[in-house]
């Protein structure tokens, strides 16, 4: 996404530049000397209104100009895009999650996730069985919405901590903005109020981040039940119906309810990848060391890739881990590791080697490291969980680190459209337009710049007024 952001902007930045004359790159401070048609040259007597005009419709030319070379250099959705720089010939270990990173599944999936977590709060925590009427929505929610457990909303909070107004949703429907700003005294949420990268807060049942992809389903349920108490004036609890709803996902997952389902209807639920074992076998090949580490169950885990991968497996990995508990298994040092024999019964010999073609349950990463030598830049282990998986690894552990990102490839194609290129290069431009202006020393070109304001495309975001220059 900032590939495409940042072409956008080299592109406003030079139908910024082009609008002094002589070409050249934007300068900050003064104008560069030499300029054909400099605005510091511009005659006091000038009509700025007209002035200002004929600068504003030369840069929206010289965008519609710029747009159709942009077009010609879109990015590909299933390209890897780099924060860093990595050389691969330095990777010796290879290291994968299991969900959403070796494996991918369909769409029902979720609606599994949401129907039999749905389903447990009707049997097993008595919740009214009209609730089933309810239907998951693939699009009613996105990873990462903060849903705030004594108030009951779901909402987009910034990295700034700003609610995001028009996102607010209270059950399945928005909450206005006034009533938002009511309701927490502005739209800035404090940082001791939210969660932490896992999900905990400092001061209890606050503001709940969901990062998981599996807590899609989590966060429709709880949007359909608060909407059945809602319309149904049925007085409740807040914090009771976060704590059920998080129960019964849960269980589906610890019951194994969602492995067995999976299990019985393979080809339903995951999508299968004829590449997945074209990569690991050129790892292989190569001489790379590869390990799985995993929250998921053993036979659920070897079901899965023997369908997307091979009976032969396990041949492919140096070491396997299940039932990991991530993030724990990231921090806890106190747990070690067991030994999984062939039917999925755990043995209790005491670990003094992870062997290749075994599997193993639990443990922590300080023994994995302990017992591999596997430590720093030489690991690349990839994810889809950007803190439980990753975050911890860099920082303490300095491994390097890939992101599995799925929803990367929906907001490429958007990114990818001309509506959204031709906007952001007309924001780039206006913005190094009135940038111009205003770094002029002029008196005269400082209060009608701002005339120009109204017409970027997101007039929100700017001042109330005009800053005095003195």
């Amino acid at each position: 996404m900032a590939t495409v952001a940042a072409a956008a902007r080299g592109a406003g930045a030079r139908a910024a530049a082009g609008l002094r004359g002589g070409g050249g790159a934007a300068v900050r401070g003064r104008p560069r000397a030499g300029c054909a048609r400099p605005l510091c040259t511009a005659p006091a007597a000038v009509d700025m209104k007209r002035y200002l005009w004929a600068r504003y419709h030369e840069a929206k030319r010289s965008t519609d100009e710029l747009v159709p070379s942009i077009m010609n250099n879109l990015l590909n959705p299933d390209a890897i895009f780099s924060n860093n720089e990595m050389s691969l010939s330095d990777i010796e270990i290879y290291g994968f999650d299991y969900d959403y990173t070796l494996v991918f599944y369909s769409k029902h999936l979720h609606t599994l996730i949401f129907n039999a977590a749905r389903d447990l709060l009707i049997n097993e925590h008595r919740y009214p069985a009209e609730i089933r009427k309810y239907e998951y929505d693939p699009n009613f929610a996105i990873r990462g919405l903060h849903y705030d457990v004594q108030r009951a909303v779901l909402m987009k909070i910034d990295a700034f901590h700003y609610i995001q107004m028009g996102t607010v949703y209270r059950g399945l429907s928005v909450v206005p903005d006034e009533e938002v700003i009511d309701m927490y005294e502005g739209s800035h949420v404090p940082l001791e109020q939210m969660s932490d990268f896992y999900g905990k807060s400092s001061h209890g049942n606050t503001m709940k981040q969901f990062m998981d992809i599996f807590s899609l389903p989590e966060m429709t349920l709880l949007s359909c039940v608060n909407e059945h108490f809602l319309k149904n004036n049925i007085d409740y609890e807040p914090v009771h119906l976060y704590k059920d709803v998080k129960d019964s996902i849960r269980d589906v997952h610890i019951k194994g309810i969602m492995y067995r389902a999976i299990e019985a209807d393979i080809e339903k639920y995951i999508c299968y990848a004829e590449q997945t074992r074209a990569v690991l076998a050129k790892l292989a090949a190569h001489g790379k060391k590869m390990f799985l580490i995993t929250n998921s169950p053993s036979s659920f885990v070897d079901k899965g890739m023997r369908y997307i991968v091979g009976k032969d497996w396990r041949d492919l990995f140096d070491v396997v881990i299940v039932q990991a508990e991530k993030p724990n298994f990231f921090n806890d040092k106190r747990r070690p590791f067991r030994k999984v024999n062939e039917k999925g019964v755990l043995l209790w010999d005491k670990i003094y080697k992870l062997q290749k073609g075994q599997i193993y349950k639990q443990g922590n990463l300080y023994e994995f490291l302990k017992l591999t030598g596997w430590r720093g830049s030489k690991v690349l282990y990839f994810g889809d969980h950007i803190y439980s998986d990753l975050a911890d690894l860099t920082l303490k552990h300095g491994w390097r680190t890939g992101a599995i990102i799925p929803e990367l490839r929906s907001e490429l194609r958007i990114m990818n459209t001309e509506q959204y290129v031709q906007t952001m290069t007309w924001l780039q431009t206006l913005t190094g337009l009135l940038e111009q202006m205003q770094r002029n020393d002029q008196r005269f070109l400082q209060r009608p710049v701002w005339e120009l304001i109204p017409y970027r495309p997101e007039p929100n975001l700017l001042p109330e007024a005009p800053v005095q220059v003195r």
